[in-house]
């Protein structure tokens, strides 16, 4: 209990909350990508905003699949 409440502690749980946002900002910059769209725009857009990032990333027209 004592490591949660001190400086060092504060840190871990930042860290581990950077971590993690970043990790998660991966999932629709990989769907984009899959989908022919621009891996680093997407990783950029979903670091603000997440909810709309990944919901766009689905619903976004495939480049990569052949048009007939």
């Amino acid at each position: 209990m004592l490591l949660a409440t001190s400086a060092f502690g504060w840190f871990l749980v930042a860290a581990a909350m950077l971590a993690i946002w970043i990790a998660l900002a991966f999932w629709p910059a990989r769907v984009a990508r899959r989908k022919g769209h621009s891996f680093v725009g997407y990783f950029i857009f979903s670091l603000f905003f997440f909810p709309l990032a990944l919901v766009t990333a689905y619903l976004v027209h495939n480049r990569a699949a052949p048009s007939y």
